[in-house]
Order: structure tokens, then C-alpha cells, then sequence
């Protein structure tokens, strides 16, 4: 068992260290909002602090799982940050969803530190993180990644080393391209349905089981057919992490026409006032015809 600090009690970190202190690790957290922090260890049990920092003082393993980029150094970097509270030796795994650049940055911030940093990137939506069942995309040293994964299992499906630091979030970026094109070619498979006269549960019940089938239609049909976008991932969280795809294929070269389509689909949802509605809302910018 280990000592950790937890900083960020989000939808996705809130049970995520729950997870942990159930596994009988000793667990700290950190909140920019206090009272989210007092109402974890009302639920859970362990500590609070009330600066990165002092919830960092010796841990053996940092978790950090933030909004974007600027939140991560917030949590990591200054004299109230992370790294300031961590011994010689102690590990930052980064859950949040950011560019290469900022972990890598980070991550030579901590070695020159003497700390391990492993970007540990997730997906699996607000339901894998509350049933411990997420995929868990991680860059970083070999040994760093060694001594995290059997922590980081507390709430894990798979949890997998693909490459030196920055390929966790590489990775996590090929993991939100695939979901774009799947979320709009579902919405527009559901609407066709509808335009159709179809009975739209009824199509997918069928076409679930053959080579459409994927995560998305199976756990989102039945709430996008009922107009219902409140189950998972916000389309403004969305539009950030895409919006680090793409300049991250302009920096490599690659070519993601279909992403930036999706993209401003998304920016689309977000005038109609659906910044907070999950990503299944596409649906919601077809129209049917009159």
C-alpha cells in the first residue's frame, strides 16, 4: 500500500480516489473547490489539504487529474505546487487530458527534481471511472511506469506503457479522434433512422451485432433517441481535447479532415447552449425534415 495525493475530485478524480483509499492506500486530496474535498473524505475516509503542496508532502505517488494545460502547471509548479511538496523519488502521474508539450515540460521539470513523472492519460467516461474499469494510456521511464501501474490498477481496466514520455497523451489523442468520427456517424445513423420512419431502436438492436456495432452505440442509443445528454463527457471538455489533436497534426504533419468536421460540429452544439451536454449531443444539430 502507498501514500498518495490526489489533486482534482472531478467527475472523473472524485471516484477514481475513492477507488484508491478503498484499495487500502492511504489517500490526501487536493480541491481547488474545498467543500468537493471535505465531501470526499465525509464519503471516503483520508485526509484534505489545502494546497497542492502540503497534499504532496510525503506521498509516494501524486495523482493529478485536472481540467487543461494551464490547470496542470497550476497544480504542479510554483511554491504551492506539487513538486514543491515531494520528496527525492516520489512519482506525478498525470491523469488529465493535455498536450505533449506541457508533459513534457513537466516531465523535465521533475527530473530535474529527482521526481518520477508518468503521463497517464484515461478513458472510459464517467462510468469507468466510478466501476474502476478505465483504460489507462501511459508514457513515461520504464521503471517510473513500473512502480505506478499497481497503484493506477485501483481503477483500471488495462493500464499499458506505450512509449517514453508524451505517448500516453499521443495515444489519448487517437483515442478522442476515433470517438468524433463514431459520435457523428452514430448521430447520423440514428437520424436517417428517424427521417426514415424508422424505429430507431429497433435498427440498432440489429446493427449493434454486426460491424457498426462499437462502445458508443451501445452505451449512447438509447439516451440520444430520447433527447437525454447529460451521461458522459462534455462537449466543451470535447472541444478542448480536439483542439489539441489538431495542433498537434499540424506539428507532426498529419491530416485530420474528419476531426476538424467533428470539431466544428461540436462548436456548433456549443451555441445552441449545449457547452455541458456530453458528446452524444451531435444529434441534437440534425434536423428532421418537416
Amino acid at each position: 500500500m502507498a501514500k498518495v495525493a490526489f489533486l482534482g475530485l472531478g467527475v472523473m478524480g472524485y471516484p477514481m480516489a475513492g477507488h484508491l483509499q478503498a484499495k487500502g492506500h492511504e489517500v490526501t486530496v487536493y480541491n481547488r473547490t474545498t467543500a468537493k474535498a471535505e465531501a470526499w473524505v465525509k464519503e471516503h475516509g483520508g485526509a484534505m489539504a489545502p494546497t497542492p503542496r502540503e497534499a504532496a508532502e510525503g506521498a509516494d505517488f501524486v495523482m493529478t487529474c485536472v481540467g487543461n494545460d494551464d490547470d496542470l502547471r497550476g497544480v504542479c509548479t510554483g511554491a504551492d505546487g506539487a513538486f514543491a511538496g515531494m520528496a527525492d523519488g516520489a512519482i506525478l502521474v498525470d491523469h488529465t487530458t493535455v498536450s505533449a508539450a506541457v508533459t513534457r515540460e513537466l516531465a523535465a521539470i521533475a527530473a530535474g527534481g529527482d521526481l518520477g513523472y508518468v503521463d497517464a492519460p484515461i478513458s472510459g467516461g464517467q462510468a469507468g471511472a466510478e466501476n474502476g474499469a478505465l483504460s489507462v494510456m501511459c508514457g513515461g521511464p520504464q521503471e517510473a511506469f513500473d512502480m505506478a501501474a499497481p497503484v493506477i490498477d485501483a481503477y483500471a481496466k488495462i493500464c499499458r506503457r506505450l512509449g517514453d514520455t508524451g505517448a500516453g497523451q499521443i495515444t489519448k489523442m487517437c483515442n478522442q479522434i476515433a470517438i468524433a468520427g463514431l459520435v457523428q456517424g452514430l448521430s447520423e445513423a440514428l437520424h436517417f433512422a428517424q427521417a426514415a420512419g424508422m424505429d430507431g431502436e429497433q435498427v440498432v438492436e440489429v446493427i449493434s451485432q454486426g460491424a457498426a456495432g462499437s462502445w458508443q452505440m451501445q452505451n449512447r442509443y438509447k439516451t440520444m433517441l430520447a433527447g437525454e445528454y447529460e451521461h458522459g463527457f462534455a462537449v466543451d471538455w470535447m472541444r478542448k481535447d480536439l483542439g489539441i489533436c489538431l495542433d498537434t497534426a499540424d506539428e507532426i504533419g498529419a491530416s485530420l479532415p474528419v476531426t476538424a468536421l467533428v470539431d466544428q460540429f461540436y462548436k456548433d452544439v456549443q451555441k445552441m447552449g449545449g457547452g455541458r451536454w456530453d458528446t452524444s449531443s451531435l444529434l441534437k444539430r440534425l434536423k428532421l425534415p418537416e
